[in-house]
């Protein structure tokens, strides 16, 4: 378990490295409307993993599951789909609006992504590595 646990901390911080490193390229090297895109779809991708990594981590705690069993699902999956009309009214009113361009908002909203496609290629290597000695 303390494998997954370092996993998702990796995650999480690269998250946020990865949007703060794309969002500070966007701005010097694209237009304001495709930099402000990248940076607002990573802060909506990157807040939505965390407000799932804490219901998740709440919804599993050994003390929740032995007091409400199978309960537990029906209100995580409320609390997910709420989240997810949210984020994509904001989507809707960002594209919309013409706040952001649209491929801008698409690159921010791959950080997440990026970071788990980060995190399984070093967890990759380090497992190739590790049997290879």
């Amino acid at each position: 378990m303390q494998d997954v646990q370092k996993i998702v901390d990796f995650i999480t911080t690269s998250n946020w490295l990865i949007l703060l490193f794309a969002g500070l390229v966007g701005l010097m090297t694209t237009p304001t409307e495709f930099a402000l895109g990248i940076v607002l779809g990573g802060l909506i991708a990157v807040i939505n993993f965390h407000l799932l990594k804490k219901t998740l981590k709440t919804v599993f705690s050994p003390k929740i599951v032995s007091e409400n069993g199978r309960s537990v699902v029906g209100g995580t999956l409320i609390k997910y789909y709420i989240r997810f009309g949210i984020s994509g009214l904001i989507i809707y009113l960002l594209i919309s609006k013409h706040i952001v361009h649209p491929l801008g908002l698409l690159a921010g909203l791959s950080v997440v992504v990026a970071s788990m496609f980060l995190a399984t290629v070093l967890e990759l290597t380090r497992l190739f590595f590790k049997e290879a000695v």
